[in-house]
């Protein structure tokens, strides 16, 4: 099985300017791939693959014009050029939505590394071509810092899968597949099954619950932070409106406005963080437990959202991301994922006697069995119901 890693890159300021400019060269042959096949296709051409469009590439590379390419990596523009083939692909056969041109504000930068060519050790990674220069002075440029040692396995027998280098608004990060044997244990618990929430984020049937940590203090008052920070750059801006000769308004962005930016980027992606790292904790408890099966429903998220009074909060409770880290986990330790039928009725039916409710509305929160009298919190009923899901499949 792959596993990936993802590490925070330390790079100094010339390899950072180098680092962008790489992302800016995987941009521009995306895009050129793009208008290769649009141009193609309002031709009446076949589908180009990708390697007849490096061929195009490779003759380009020889005019004055685009000769500046020749200074960086080769496999940068070769995978952007399968990226962009890929996707126009995905479009024509209903996978995907039409794919668009990347720009510099809105796409996030972002290249491909050769496995081939990539290097890991304790404390560095060495990348390919930063510095078109074969001196050993000039050769450090390559080599950047990582913020974590010893991460990422190295070695010889060591093959690695899919490098990329990503900048998220704040810090550049090396993301990259590891291939490793999948890990057994040797004594099982019994299964368990897992129930999401708004008012609790997990119900286990084993009893345990874990809070909704968008209600506790810090994340409200991190919340509360953004918002009032977010009112005073909307003033700022407001502020420094100007009118043009043609009466349209022009926002001039001031260095204040910047600094207030990169301070509302900072708390986000602090919140976004301490979500994340919520979510990871109550998943590695979970399968750590060695359970022999894990149960989860299929949740229909996108009719969830269009109840107006709770969408807010099932966006912030990320049952996707919630339901991902389970999925991979599981795989790493062996133990088996069910994800049961959309239409089970979880939630209506009596864990005890079976009986099926014809209706539960959402205040119902203490499930009151109408056959054998039963009395159980609505969602650890619905945790056993997902638990016994598995041995009835079986």
């Amino acid at each position: 099985m792959i596993k990936t890693y993802k590490v925070m890159l330390l790079p100094n300021n010339k390899q950072k300017t180098k680092l962008f400019q790489c992302a800016g060269v995987a941009r521009w042959a995306y895009n050129f791939a793009l208008a290769q096949e649009q141009e193609n296709d309002k031709q009446g051409g076949k589908f180009l693959g990708d390697d007849h469009i490096r061929k195009r590439l490779t003759q380009l590379k020889k005019t004055k014009e685009y000769a500046w390419l020749n200074q960086y990596s080769n496999n940068i523009t070769k995978q952007a050029i399968k990226d962009a083939t890929t996707a126009y692909q995905n479009f024509f056969e209903g996978r995907a939505e039409f794919p668009q041109f990347k720009t510099k504000k809105r796409t996030r930068p972002s290249f491909y590394q050769d496995t081939a060519k990539i290097k890991i050790t304790h404390t560095h990674v060495k990348l390919e071509k930063l510095t078109t220069s074969r001196k050993k002075n000039k050769q450090k440029l390559n080599w950047i810092r990582l913020a974590e040692r010893g991460k990422i396995p190295y070695g010889k027998h060591v093959k690695y899968t899919d490098p990329r280098v990503v900048f998220d608004g704040l810090h550049w990060f090396l993301t990259i597949g590891v291939e490793e044997g999948e890990v057994k244990h040797e004594a099982y618990t019994e299964g368990m099954g897992v129930d999401l929430g708004v008012k609790n984020l997990a119900t286990v049937s084993n009893g345990r619950t874990f809070k909704n940590i968008n209600q506790m203090p810090k994340v409200k008052k991190l919340e509360k932070s953004i918002k009032q920070l977010q009112r005073k750059l909307s003033r700022k801006y407001e502020m420094n409106k100007i009118q043009t000769k043609g009466g349209e308004y022009r926002y001039r962005k001031t260095k204040n406005i910047k600094k207030l930016e990169l301070l509302v980027l900072k708390k986000r992606r602090r919140l976004k963080n301490i979500r994340l790292n919520y979510t990871h904790q109550i998943t590695a408890t979970l399968v750590k437990a060695k359970p022999a099966y894990v149960v989860m429903e299929h949740l229909n998220t996108s009719g969830m959202l269009k109840n107006n009074k709770l969408s807010k909060a099932i966006q912030e409770q990320t049952f996707h991301e919630f339901k991902r880290q389970m999925t991979y986990k599981c795989a790493w330790r062996g133990i088996k994922f069910v994800v049961a039928d959309r239409f089970y009725p979880s939630s209506k039916m009596c864990s005890n006697c079976g009986h099926v409710k014809e209706k539960l509305s959402l205040s119902e929160r203490t499930y009151r069995c109408e056959a054998c009298g039963m009395e159980m919190d609505r969602d650890l009923n619905a945790s056993i119901n997902l638990k016994n899901y598995a041995k009835s499949m079986v």
